[in-house]
């Protein structure tokens, strides 16, 4: 009986020490796929998401005041078109 404990105990130790392999060879890899794609990352023209929103932004103000702008000059060119009517 303590022969068949001793080798479950050995059995245990081994499964223990091949898992705590195991985890570190997939930290490692893990490790070095982020260190891959962050380089891949880097040497694209790719914009953060701050970057992003505040263009987008400057895009809306944009087209607000083109907006804004267009319905001043269709007001300013309305009343002319009729007086060169008259």
């Amino acid at each position: 009986m303590t022969t068949q404990n001793r080798f479950f105990d050995d059995i245990s130790k081994l499964m223990t020490n091949a898992m705590g392999v195991a985890q570190g060879a997939r930290s490692e890899a893990e490790t070095a796929m982020k260190g891959w794609i962050d380089r891949w990352l880097a040497e694209r023209d790719f914009v953060t998401r701050e970057e992003f929103e505040a263009v987008r932004e400057m895009a809306i103000k944009a087209r607000t005041e083109n907006a804004e702008l267009k319905a001043r000059l269709d007001a300013l060119e309305k009343p002319a078109t009729p007086a060169q009517g008259a």
